[in-house]
């Protein structure tokens, strides 16, 4: 049997924009995409802390150290500048294996999305 658990969570960072006019996604400073072990292109659910909604969509590299998390496309409707996220990417695995998994889990600074 195979389930499907969380593999990767950025938890609590600001939106820093929302851009209705791109084609979709949302794009995430590098380096939160590196330490949370999160591909470029990798699906992804949003949690948004502020309202409610939940969504999915796919992540894409932000620059470096940018901090900036933007919402793309028609899931800029659903968040605004400011809001309080959880990125999250899920991985489906053995039941076996999913006992012993464990996450990449990242909880950056909310003022200004950095690792530090």
């Amino acid at each position: 049997m195979q389930i499907q658990v969380v593999k990767s969570k950025i938890h609590r960072v600001t939106v820093t924009g929302a851009d209705l006019n791109y084609i979709g996604s949302i794009t995430i400073d590098e380096a939160l995409l590196e330490a949370s072990n999160i591909l470029e292109g990798e699906k992804v659910a949003i949690v948004n802390i502020n309202n409610g909604e939940r969504l999915e969509t796919y992540a894409i590299k932000g620059n470096r150290n940018s901090g900036e998390i933007t919402l793309n496309g028609p899931a800029a409707r659903k968040v605004q500048k400011g809001d309080i996220i959880i990125i999250i990417a899920y991985g489906i695995l053995d039941f076996e294996e999913a006992k012993t998994f464990k996450p990449s889990l990242i909880f950056p600074n909310e003022k200004d999305n950095s690792l530090t």
